[in-house]
């Protein structure tokens, strides 16, 4: 009986991680991630695995173990779970988290079972899985070794080893070894930071830089990270303290998570030290410092209200000092961040960001003698890297062979590529139906390419309206077409343009012996596109509203 890995998603990009491990009978997902939108994917919210491959053996879907409490490895849940139902286990961090978010998304009757790394073994139909902490930038986060009938597999999604961490515990290099020492078919882990050199810094370097910053300010003090970097909120809130700074967290999902982790034990305050934003706002400014949600300049984010003077009860004033703790990793991030600089640079603010010379972010993913020190730990057969880009697999391939292991035994996979293992060997085997589905609002997957290639062009060119009337029982045009537009020209200034566009329509059209509606709108398309490329050199989209009278 063979074993399938199954690269749902998450190895060509950063986000978005999602993997099957499925024999004959049974299948287990690890994680479920969300991802997030390029800057040219107009108006989409989300990008979710294709969960069609899943729906179609929803029968074999055993249970689904989440490493930790990141979106980019739980965020999809509720997506999947509007269609498939399946036991959760995780962490008790990250079952707070995965709770808080179904209650978003008003799904009821989610089975989430909590366990304890450091004793608990979980038998998820053929599959005993055997928890172990790891360190990464969230607490509460593990890696998984995973036992089938092909032998024991090891499924790191992030880590590295950091042994001092602000929050929560080092990785447990014993349990590793120990779990490893019979053997290991194949390890899936981390590859994001083996293109850089030594060992990924502790968190603990930025709370004396985070200091440094507050000391020096005579004004309100903004600080940003993402929402789920409870290790980061905890040095904010200790230095706040020292400087005399009460805190307000602002923001649904800074409020959400900071409360869940203070509830299971991950983030420390005094009930004096926290107040709500209202009080916060009667301190003088000198006393203030909010934890505020938008590091990644995300529209409509508390701290992007701030910024645009919009937000109902905060007013940030000049000499006040903002801090973003992160790096603008997802898609589009970075031009977001950079927008909100600006305009808080523009108020006479003390900006502090990803481009200035103190440095407030430490990443969680481990770098080449991170990675290096996990293969020699489990020391697997095979190898497949995870959670990066083409560039990073490669050089997560190349950090192999430079151990001494061979390039053939690193399967770099594409989503939906399929790796087999029967009698401890493991070789491609095929490729399941894989795409994007993108979120929308309300709507999940019924934005594809032709819409987005709408929006682009609406983005970029504007659209004309041809607003034409026909004679229904003459069959003829009642009267030249009205031509107005939107994003293209102005109006007033291009009027004649738009009225002669009209009339010469008019003529096109009235070419026909007979004219229909079909007809036409084929017409108005086709005309109007070349006419207004020959006269402005712009393609608009061509909209057609016609009437009969």
């Amino acid at each position: 009986m063979s074993l399938k890995f199954i690269a749902l998603s998450g190895t060509t990009g950063v986000t978005e991680n999602c993997y099957l491990y499925e024999t004959e009978k049974d299948m287990l997902m690890v994680d479920c991630g969300v991802g997030f939108p390029e800057q040219e994917m107009f108006g989409v919210d989300l990008v979710i695995p294709d969960f069609s491959y899943i729906k179609k053996n929803a029968k074999k879907l055993r249970g689904i173990i989440i490493s930790h409490g990141h979106e980019d490895h739980m965020g999809a849940l509720p997506f999947l779970f509007k269609d498939v139902r399946a036991p959760i286990y995780c962490t008790k961090l990250v079952a707070g988290f995965i709770n808080d978010k179904f209650k978003d998304h008003s799904l009821k009757n989610v089975q989430v079972n909590v366990f304890d790394p450091e004793k608990d073994v979980l038998n998820i139909g053929e599959f005993k899985v055997t928890p172990f902490r790891v360190t990464h930038s969230v607490p509460d986060s593990v890696g998984y070794a995973i036992d089938s009938h092909q032998g024991r597999s090891f499924h790191i999604a992030e880590h590295k080893f950091d042994q001092s961490p602000v929050v929560g515990h080092t990785i447990d290099e014993h349990k590793i070894k120990d779990l490893a020492k019979n053997g290991a078919l194949f390890l899936a882990s981390d590859c994001l930071g083996s293109n850089k050199l030594g060992f990924t810094k502790s968190e603990k370097v930025i709370e004396s830089k985070i200091d440094e910053l507050v000391s020096k300010s005579s004004g309100t003090v903004f600080f940003t990270t993402i929402s789920s970097n409870i290790s980061r909120m905890q040095q904010a809130i200790n230095v706040a303290k020292k400087n005399g700074r009460k805190i307000a967290f602002v923001g649904r999902s800074s409020e959400a998570k900071a409360k869940i982790a203070r509830g299971v034990g991950y983030l420390e305050y005094s009930s004096d030290m926290v107040v709500p934003m209202k009080i916060l706002g009667r301190q003088p400014k000198e006393k203030r410092m909010y934890i505020i949600s938008g590091s990644y300049g995300q529209p409509g984010s508390a701290l992007y209200k701030v910024a645009l003077s919009d937000h109902r009860f905060i007013k940030i004033e000049s000499n006040d000092t903002v801090i973003f703790s992160s790096d603008p990793a997802p898609p589009g991030a970075k031009e977001s961040v950079d927008f909100l600089v600006d305009r808080l640079t523009e108020l006479n603010t003390n900006v502090s960001y990803y481009d200035t010379q103190v440095d407030m972010h430490v990443s969680g993913h481990g770098s080449r003698e991170d990675i290096l020190k996990m293969f020699n730990l489990v020391k697997p057969k095979y190898y497949i890297p995870v959670g990066g880009t083409v560039r990073f697999m490669r050089a997560y391939r190349d950090l192999v062979v430079s151990g001494g292991g061979s390039s053939s035994s690193v399967f770099e996979l594409t989503p939906g590529e399929v790796v087999e293992f029967n009698k401890g060997n493991g070789q491609r085997s095929g490729k399941i139906k894989s795409k994007e589905i993108l979120v929308d609002g309300l709507g999940i997957g019924d934005v594809g390419n032709v819409v987005l290639r709408d929006r682009q062009i609406l983005a970029n060119e504007g659209v004309a309206i041809a607003m034409i009337q026909i004679d229904g029982e003459k069959a003829k045009l009642a009267s030249d077409p009205e031509i107005f537009s939107r994003g293209f020209v102005f109006e007033k200034a291009k009027k004649g343009l738009l009225v002669s566009a009209g009339r010469q329509l008019g003529k096109k059209i009235s070419e026909k012996e007979r004219v229909d509606t079909r007809t036409t709108r084929f017409i108005a398309i086709d005309f109007l596109e070349k006419f207004f490329y020959k006269e402005m050199g712009r393609r608009p989209m061509i909209l057609p509203v016609i009437v009969k009278v």
